[in-house]
């Protein structure tokens, strides 16, 4: 998953809860052009903004490796 992508899967379950972008801001204790730019997948967003928004979206974040997992 891209950054575009994330910021739309951020924006689609926004919608689907019903709630405002002012709503998510003042949850996330963020500002507006915050959510707007998660929603457009700014890669430059702060990520403990990112973690707020998708907390109160109730959504998160999974780490996993990729390949063989060797980093030598």
């Amino acid at each position: 998953m891209n950054a575009k992508e994330l910021g739309v899967r951020i924006e689609q379950r926004r919608k689907l809860l019903r709630i405002t972008q002012a709503d998510v801001a003042r949850l996330a204790s963020c500002s507006v052009p915050s959510v707007v730019a998660a929603e457009k997948g700014k890669p430059t967003l702060r990520l403990e903004i990112l973690l707020s928004i998708l907390r109160v979206l109730g959504l998160t974040i999974e780490l996993a490796e990729q390949g063989n997992g060797d980093l030598r």
